[in-house]
């Protein structure tokens, strides 16, 4: 073979290995996992982002976490939280927006800090000056190890809940909370000036509460007009009248109630409506 063809396969050859090189996926896996978290709260919703490191036998806090310094609260990027509604932290005003979410440990009192700088690695380049909010958490000591940094929300209910830091033997409750009642009353009292009124659904958003009992039983006596067979709003109407004093009216509802779910085999309601029966004291 002559030299000129053979420099022209080699060149061919070598191309063709960068070519496939290139194309090839190159990826390893963080040392500090990643995880991102959601949590639908009031009329919004909370999301958290953060990487997750290990313990691997090492003294974590007042550890390779010193006491009284700045931690990115996880590994890698700090971690990050981002609400779309108003939200009270520990009793503290905190407007929607992305926040790094920085933390000083220590022994009796940990701060927890909510910085405008939402995207950051680590702690390095960390401004005090761009903190929007400080609260103070007492931490709790756990009786099993966690192994690997975890954060997550307990206790979930419409207006408040907790945001939970756990890691090594170290708990960290943050309590969040919003004002849902007033603005879906308000809601609610709005979209019955349209149309379509919202009956059914205003009539149990007042009676989970506590929220004008008699109109909202005035709201039920509606839906039920409108949906003489619907044994759900059997259950709902029999509900407010046991509560609002009528247990007669409430026997009489749920037990008509009752006989619509036993015909279209619906357990629940079934199970439901003996739960008011119970109730309003028949055995």
């Amino acid at each position: 073979m002559k030299q000129p063809v053979i420099c022209l396969l080699a060149f061919i050859c070598f191309n063709s290995f960068n070519i496939s090189a290139q194309e090839i996926k190159f990826k390893i896996p963080a040392t500090s996992s990643g995880q991102r978290i959601e949590q639908d709260f009031g009329l919004g919703m909370i999301s958290v982002k953060y990487f997750r490191p290990n313990v691997n036998n090492r003294k974590v806090f007042n550890g390779m976490e010193p006491y009284g310094i700045v931690w990115r609260t996880g590994a890698n990027n700090a971690t990050m939280i981002t609400l779309t509604d108003t939200i009270q932290v520990e009793g503290h005003t905190l407007a929607p927006g992305a926040y790094s979410l920085f933390s000083i440990p220590d022994a009796t009192e940990w701060t927890i800090i909510f910085n405008k700088k939402a995207d950051q690695w680590g702690a390095y380049t960390y401004d005090e000056k761009q903190d929007i909010l400080r609260v103070k958490v007492k931490p709790e000591m756990l009786a099993n190890k966690i192994e690997t940094l975890t954060i997550q929300f307990a206790d979930v209910r419409q207006d408040k809940c907790v945001l939970q830091i756990l890691w090594e033997n170290t708990a960290l409750n943050i309590h969040l909370a919003t004002n849902v009642d007033d603005r879906i009353m308000a809601n609610i009292q709005e979209a019955m000036k349209g149309e379509k009124k919202p009956y059914y659904m205003g009539a149990i958003w007042s009676y989970n509460h506590n929220r004008n009992l008699a109109q909202a039983l005035n709201w039920i006596k509606e839906a039920d007009k409108a949906q003489p067979k619907a044994y759900n709003v059997k259950y709902w109407l029999a509900r407010l009248q046991l509560k609002t004093g009528d247990s007669k009216s409430a026997i009489i509802s749920a037990n008509e109630g009752l006989k619509l779910a036993t015909a279209e085999k619906n357990a629940e309601y079934i199970r439901l409506n003996k739960e008011v029966l119970h109730d309003a004291g028949v055995n």
